[in-house]
């Protein structure tokens, strides 16, 4: 998988604003700005990502990946 087909991925499941993603192709770090996180704690920020990864989080597809997740008025 490259960063840009994760980033496609992350973009067709959660309305973002910005999604830049980077990594080896194992382990990952992504930058998610995305109205969906507006109000929610860290916690419920990743879990919406993991969902949108679905059962690429429990495959060797996406090893690990870094969170940096907000809301768009926190990342102004």
């Amino acid at each position: 998988m490259t960063a840009e087909e994760l980033e496609q991925i992350i973009t067709a499941g959660l309305d973002c604003t910005r999604c830049e993603v980077s990594g080896d192709g194992r382990h990952w770090a992504a930058t998610i700005v995305s109205p969906a996180f507006s109000g929610k704690r860290l916690i419920q920020r990743h879990q919406l990502v993991y969902k949108t990864l679905g059962q690429r989080m429990h495959t060797d597809e996406v090893h690990a990946l870094s969170m940096k997740t907000l809301a768009p008025e926190e990342a102004q």
